[in-house]
């Protein structure tokens, strides 16, 4: 065993089980970057549930975990600030478990070196590929706020990230908002430049979220994804090049590009405040203002505490 894996695997050896009862089973959504890709990876979960069979379930970006989750096919996952709030406005029956402070690092709105936008001003009128209802969809929205520009005066291309990479390579859209490591593997390219992070853009989370169904039968489940969540987010935090030649393995994204993405991020997990509810509220009533989501939602309504 190499010493990295040691490390990563440090933590879930001396932490005891969960109670059991009846073999059940966890399934897990996640995409490739994060924690819960090292639980899996490393298989760190799986000892500690006992009879408890955990299953884990691929995706490329949030909204479709939450519409999984919403549908019963998993129990658990993670997405960035946005997905929530699309969810909740169309009734979705889950939960917000515990967040992570995101700090803005590692989303960006990317162009052309040589192209015809130099500064936020000159969005206006343009094309910007994004993941619609994604965390990068919020940094659009905010960055053209900052810049004084109406939303609905430029021209959404949704898309996966995978297609709008290539629209973006192409010259099919006029900007790219992403986030890592797609992000990092995109600015390398000496063609691509950053435009903006979303840095000091707006005070933003990411989230893990639960379905009702899981968390009204075994809470002490999420209870303990959360608990082994936080215990290695903070053994990354402090093994970043483990952790990123653990992303380059898992990926295929060369290791030099996930130790830049692996560096920009934040490795707090804590279950949800009162501070966290206002600023996922204040990004809701954002998106009903300009019409986003269908009516008005209660963020609060939609979180749930140890304690519940």
């Amino acid at each position: 065993m190499t010493t990295s894996r040691r490390i990563l695997l440090a933590t879930a050896l001396f932490t005891p089980a969960v109670a059991r009862a009846a073999t059940t089973r966890l399934r897990i959504g996640y995409q490739k970057n994060g924690a819960l890709l090292i639980l899996k990876q490393q298989r760190m979960l799986e000892p500690k549930l006992g009879d408890v069979s955990v299953e884990w379930f691929e995706f490329n970006a949030g909204p479709p975990i939450l519409e999984a989750m919403n549908a019963g096919s998993i129990d658990f996952g993670a997405t960035g600030d946005t997905p929530p709030i699309f969810a909740q406005a169309a009734g979705a029956d889950l939960r917000y478990v515990a967040f992570q402070p995101v700090p803005g690092r590692n989303n960006a709105i990317l162009v052309k070196r040589d192209g015809p936008i130099r500064d936020l001003a000159d969005l206006k009128g343009r094309t910007i590929a994004v993941t619609k209802g994604s965390s990068a969809h919020n940094v659009v929205v905010q960055v053209l706020r900052k810049a004084g520009i109406d939303y609905h005066d430029v021209k959404p291309a949704f898309l996966a990230p995978a297609d709008a990479a290539a629209a973006f390579r192409q010259g099919a859209v006029d900007a790219w908002a992403i986030w890592d490591p797609f992000y990092a593997l995109a600015e390398r390219d000496p063609a691509t430049r950053v435009l903006t992070t979303a840095v000091g853009v707006a005070p933003s989370n990411s989230f893990f979220l639960a379905g009702s169904p899981i968390l009204r039968a075994r809470p002490d489940l999420v209870r303990a994804v959360i608990g082994e969540t936080e215990r290695i987010s903070r053994e990354i935090e402090t093994h970043q090049e483990e952790f990123a030649r653990a992303m380059a393995a898992a990926t295929g994204i060369p290791e030099p590009i996930q130790r830049i993405a692996a560096a920009r991020g934040n490795y707090q997990v804590g279950y949800i405040t009162d501070l966290v509810v206002t600023q996922q509220q204040q990004i809701a009533d954002t998106f009903r203002g300009l019409g986003l989501i269908p009516a008005p939602i209660r963020v609060r309504d939609a979180v749930w505490l140890p304690t519940s």
